[in-house]
């Protein structure tokens, strides 16, 4: 297992490996059974996803939103007085970017091994807020194997009209780690593995009936689940552990 070690500024953007909060973003703690409202922990796939990273935290007491009127980014947020020992902190530490962008005086060092780097991108929660208000990071690849602080992450600005809201104690951000380098390429499968990929499709949905029998349920809202990724997910994990 590779180690990321970190050094930070800011202890109160607490970096911790990314976790579903039920009750909170990620949903309610409501089972898969008929006439529950669905959720995005339901999905394998995205509960996965929504782990695989790292999670930063907003560090300051008090709110901030950032909304655009009349073209114009608006900070609303009292962060009160420069601390006397932030040197040459930005202060406040968030500041426009540009038109569409605006920025955070992130100050987190992650340090990864050779041939890894970290990427930043938008907090799960930003694919389960109905209310638009999620910040939203921007994906940047940095290679901090040799780059050793994250001085400041881009944010996308909101529409006219809208406002994202930065929240004591919510996370503002997701980081992934990844190699470096993409090192693959695309290539259309040949007839032999093409057929074999399709006859293996056809022998997981002939065998749904039976992996599926006591996992299908009908939200609230007559959308139909069944389990039999998660079923498959849990054999294909066994296996690994042998």
């Amino acid at each position: 297992m590779q180690q990321v070690k970190f050094r930070l500024v800011n202890p109160g953007l607490a970096p911790r490996r990314t976790k579903l909060e039920m009750p909170g973003w990620a949903g309610q703690p409501e089972p898969r059974s008929d006439g529950a409202q669905e959720y995005a922990w339901h999905c394998a796939p995205f509960t996965e996803g929504a782990q695989y990273g790292i999670e930063v935290f907003y560090p300051y007491d008090n709110e901030l939103h950032v909304s655009r009127k009349n073209g114009k980014l608006v900070f609303d947020g009292d962060f009160g007085r420069r601390p006397d020992d932030s040197g040459d902190l930005m202060w406040p530490p968030f500041r426009t970017f540009g038109q569409d962008y605006y920025t955070y005086q992130l100050l987190l060092d992650l340090k990864v091994a050779k041939d890894w780097a970290v990427r930043t991108e938008p907090h799960p929660r930003f694919y389960t807020d109905p209310s638009d208000t999620v910040p939203i990071a921007v994906p940047a690849l940095l290679r901090t194997e040799w780059w050793p602080m994250i001085s400041f992450v881009v944010f996308k600005s909101p529409v006219e009209g809208h406002t994202h809201i930065f929240r004591p104690g919510e996370p503002m951000l997701q980081i992934l780690i990844l190699p470096v380098v993409a090192d693959f390429s695309l290539a259309v499968m040949d007839e032999e593995e093409a057929a074999e990929r399709d006859l293996r499709g056809r022998r997981i949905h002939g065998s749904r009936p039976g992996l599926a029998a006591d996992t299908t349920w009908a939200s609230r809202t007559d959308t139909l689940f069944e389990g039999t990724y998660r079923h498959l997910l849990r054999a294909a994990k066994a296996r690994e552990r042998e």
